[in-house]
Order: C-alpha cells, then sequence, then structure tokens
C-alpha cells in the first residue's frame, strides 16, 4: 500500500482558488488509479474525484464537476487537486486515496493512510 501526504490547504475567501497535492511513496504510484475524498465538520466522507493511473480518465462528483480539477504526475509519484471557484460548503478535510472506487460508501476514515489537509472557506 503506498503511504500519502496531502498539502496545500488553508483558508480561501468564496470564488478563491486552492492547489492540493498528495506525495505518494512506493513503486505502485503509476499503476493505480487515485481519488480525492473529503469530509466535511459533522459529515460523512464524500468521494469527489478520481483519475486513472495515466492521468487519461477523470470522473467527477456533480458538487464539484466544473470547480474542481484532478491530475497526476508519475515521475514525480504525486496527485493534484485544483480547487477553483471555492464555496463554503466546500469546507472540509481532503484526502487522496489508492482508490478507483467512485462511491462515498467505499471510503472509510481509518483506511485513509494520509493526515488530510485542511481547506476552510469563508469570508
Amino acid at each position: 500500500m503506498l503511504q500519502l501526504a496531502e498539502s496545500g490547504g488553508g483558508w480561501v475567501q468564496p470564488g478563491g482558488s486552492l492547489r492540493l497535492s498528495c506525495a505518494a511513496s512506493g513503486h505502485t504510484f503509476s499503476i493505480m488509479s487515485m481519488s480525492w475524498v473529503r469530509q466535511a465538520p459533522g459529515a460523512d466522507l464524500e468521494w469527489i474525484s478520481t483519475i486513472d493511473n495515466s492521468g487519461t480518465v477523470t470522473w467527477y462528483s456533480d458538487s464539484v464537476k466544473g470547480r474542481f480539477t484532478i491530475s497526476r504526475d508519475n515521475d514525480k509519484n504525486t496527485l493534484y487537486l485544483q480547487l477553483n471557484s471555492l464555496k463554503t460548503d466546500d469546507t472540509a478535510m481532503y484526502y487522496c486515496a489508492e482508490s478507483a472506487c467512485r462511491a462515498s460508501s467505499c471510503y472509510r476514515r481509518d483506511e485513509l493512510p494520509g493526515p488530510g489537509t485542511q481547506v476552510t472557506v469563508s469570508s
């Protein structure tokens, strides 16, 4: 299993942008689909995006489609999530996962290896 470490979160005003990174250690990053999930305060984990191993095919939840962009650099073993047009509802802890699953029910907090990165959107 990959070791994952998310970074890039912070505070931003509504309408602002952030770029999240997920650094992976291990030899299997380039052959694995990867995903981003998030957890808002008091809520369950929410799947938001997945990318295939080559970076060619991407999927998004309806809640972020058109605003967020997932990408990856297999040479750097790094996954990215560009967050644009941020809303207060995007406030959450964001996690990356070694997974192709595009359903929130696939994910459990105690099975996510990284610490997450906090995104706070407020004025």
